[in-house]
């Protein structure tokens, strides 16, 4: 990185932060929290304080409630068409301020630039998938089997939904829980994470300057989760929650949903398999291996957990795989050519370590990286383990950091057996040159998305969610908005019969 470009990041950072509004946003406003409480978010490659955010308070987040709810009604009656506008225009300045956006979230998440400027050209997507969306709201008129009367059938919007977003994709998971929202016609309060607010506040404006009303998008940061956003469950004007990140959480958030009987959506942990079959491009393989191993430095519930090779090709798998893992560059996210940033926060890398030497006290060899760097910020090492034991952590735990596992298997049946040995099922990542093993493996594995021959799949087009404890519902595609819609049913006498 030239001196040039380290002074104009950190002017760009500068003025950036100076810029930005960092208390709440309730009813088109920003205003400080209760009692004056605010709570600092850190640079995870430095440690050192960025800024200082309003810390919202229960007493907020009702405030953030009476909002939407208010909002409610005339969102709800406004011309799709008018919705879709709104959102193409909210689509269009993301994009404008992509550059922004990405510092931000290199900032206070710690992924490399050029990974968050393709998280802002992501989420700006879900924008434009759910302005296209809205104005495509089905429903549908029929005779009754008996020909004695017609069904109509139509939708409307839930109603006031609680968004509670993850810290490792600020930009994305905010677009992809607000786009279906807002084109449904649903008002919206976003709990951002504690560690990643500035983002969303951040995307708060551009929203209100592509025209959503008051009321319509609020904001609430806080560090006390719990206490914050409990009583908007339990308020029976709030209709919806769509919660982002671990499985235990979502798990207290289910229940904590069943007495209002809240529509939920819930997108949790993954514990993602990765087959290479024996017929597998070895070189295709490796490249998908990287991608999802590494991509947000293997902080997404997408990222491949468990590496599950045939043993004819485990020895050329393992040693190619090393040696492009070997290529990774390790540093702050905003210094150029950098792939691999800080792990998000000191906790977090504490459990990845925790995890690899876990597996090694199971019988793992370490083939690369595997110790804790000295220094600033939260940075783990690239590291590649095989020969870990079956009752390593490692095989039943997200790792959510940058560590390869490496198994083998001997038969298809045995691969398969392997793969579904875990209670989540979000993704799984086959590598074959057969359509039919990818077919059956679509049909036997235990999984809500399967990637075939590719290590990344997400996409606003497609419907993303998991099966067991991976989550209920998909965000994205076709199926995203219906997660904010209610189905009515209309039984019509017919006058001539």
């Amino acid at each position: 990185m030239t001196t040039t470009t380290a002074q104009d990041i950190t002017r760009r950072k500068e003025t950036l932060l100076a810029s930005l509004h960092t208390g709440l946003y309730i009813d088109g406003t920003w205003r400080d929290a209760s009692g004056g409480r605010r709570f600092e978010v850190e640079d995870p490659a430095t440690g050192d304080v960025l800024t200082t955010v309003a810390d919202a308070t229960a007493d907020d987040a009702m405030a953030a409630l009476d909002a939407a709810h208010r909002a409610q009604a005339a969102w709800g009656r406004t011309a799709p068409r008018e919705r879709s506008e709104i959102l193409r225009r909210a689509f269009e300045a993301v994009t404008a301020r992509a550059d922004d956006l990405a510092l931000l979230m290199t900032l206070e998440m710690g992924k490399p630039l050029a990974e968050a400027r393709g998280e802002a050209t992501y989420g700006a997507e879900f924008l434009r998938w759910f302005a296209e969306e809205a104005v495509r709201t089905p429903g549908r008129y029929s005779i009754a089997p008996d020909g004695r009367s017609r069904v109509l059938v139509t939708k409307r919007p839930v109603g006031p939904s609680v968004l509670i977003t993850p810290w490792n994709f600020p930009l994305a998971m905010g677009t992809r829980k607000i786009g279906p929202a807002l084109a449904a016609g649903c008002t919206v309060v976003l709990k951002p994470a504690r560690l990643t607010p500035l983002t969303s506040l951040l995307l708060a404006d551009i929203l209100a300057e592509a025209g959503v009303p008051a009321g319509v998008v609020n904001v609430i940061p806080t560090s006390q989760a719990g206490e914050t956003t409990g009583p908007l469950l339990k308020d029976p004007r709030t209709r919806k929650l769509s919660f982002t990140g671990s499985t235990e959480v979502g798990r207290g958030l289910l229940a904590a949903a069943a007495d209002q009987v809240l529509r939920t959506s819930m997108e949790l942990g993954g514990n993602a398999p990765f087959l290479v079959l024996a017929d597998a491009d070895v070189d295709a393989a490796v490249a998908g291996a990287m991608a999802a191993k590494f991509r947000n430095g293997g902080e997404a519930c997408t990222a491949a957990n468990r590496f599950l090779v045939h043993s004819a090709l485990a020895e050329e798998f393992t040693e190619k795989l090393v040696a492009k893992v070997r290529e990774i560059l390790v540093g702050p996210g905003v210094q150029d050519g950098v792939t691999l940033g800080a792990l998000v926060e000191e906790k977090q890398r504490s459990k990845v370590a925790e995890l690899v030497d876990d597996a090694v006290a199971h019988g793992a060899r370490v083939l690369l990286g595997g110790t804790v760097p000295d220094g600033p910020g939260w940075f783990y090492p690239p590291t590649v383990l095989t020969g870990a034991g079956p009752r390593a952590r490692l095989h039943r735990e997200e790792i959510f950091g940058p560590v390869v596992s490496i198994s083998t298997f001997t038969t298809e049946e045995e691969a398969v057996t392997m793969a579904n040995d875990t209670e989540l099922g979000l993704i799984s990542f086959v590598f074959t040159r057969s359509l039919d093993a990818g077919l059956r493996m679509a049909e036997v594995l235990e999984t809500g998305m399967l990637g075939l021959n590719s290590g990344v799949i997400s996409n606003p087009a497609a419907p993303f969610g998991g099966v067991k404890q991976s989550g209920l519902g998909r965000e994205g595609s076709h199926e995203g908005i219906e997660e904010y819609l209610e189905t009515v049913y209309v039984g019509i006498a017919h006058p001539h019969v």
